[in-house]
């Protein structure tokens, strides 16, 4: 999965491009769009990403000097080398939801990344909070499968018993089996809620 990461890097980090508007997590949402969508435009890309025109068509190019992607008159879609590296993200991160203001999720929007099989790489959840607050979340809490309940790691007690709403919710739109690693970023602005839970599953990914 490393290498996979990198690659993400490798599109962000090519050389001799100027100064850049977007990372790891903007490619991974385009990646994304790309996988649900036959052709992207740039609008939509600009409308989705929060990027400029300049800094989305710099990012199409750098998909484009990867191998990644291709573009025509109706728009950028991914190539089979595209497909089989999103394929590959998307078995270890299949699914995301957004979720309400909760007990314990107190901001407006909260955005969950379920990690597949993960839990044993999950120290404190500290770690997933710092690299989700370099993205502007106003908070974030880790969350690990076990014995069919969402707890904090290293805990037993379950973490929503005082919410059962969010926990029913969640374990409805993710269906975490055991071992796995829900993310949850929040913020009032829920292009940040979302960026910041990609930041901080891709590089819980990248450092395990």
């Amino acid at each position: 999965m490393r290498k996979i990461i990198q690659y993400l890097q490798n599109v962000v980090s090519i050389k001799g491009s100027r100064i850049l508007t977007f990372s790891i997590p903007h490619v991974f949402k385009a990646l994304q769009m790309l996988s649900n969508e036959r052709f992207v435009s740039r609008a939509t890309f600009g409308k989705e990403i929060h990027l400029g025109q300049g800094s989305v068509k710099t990012l199409i190019l750098h998909l484009k000097e990867t191998g990644i992607v291709d573009s025509t008159k109706s728009g950028t879609f991914l190539t089979e080398k595209g497909h089989k590296l999103t394929e590959q993200l998307q078995k270890i991160i299949p699914k995301e939801c957004t979720i309400k203001k909760g007990v314990i999720l107190q901001c407006k929007f909260n955005h969950a990344i379920l990690i597949k099989n993960y839990s044993k790489m999950i120290k404190t959840g500290l770690e997933q909070r710092d690299y989700a607050i370099l993205y502007g979340s106003e908070g974030c809490i880790t969350v690990v499968c076990k014995n069919k309940k969402l707890i904090f790691p290293g805990e037993d007690k379950e973490c929503f018993i005082g919410d059962s709403k969010t926990r029913d919710y969640i374990l409805e739109k993710l269906s975490p089996d055991e071992g796995d690693v829900i993310i949850i970023s929040s913020s009032d602005d829920p292009f940040v809620a979302e960026i910041s839970a990609k930041n901080s599953a891709l590089w819980t990914l990248a450092s395990n």
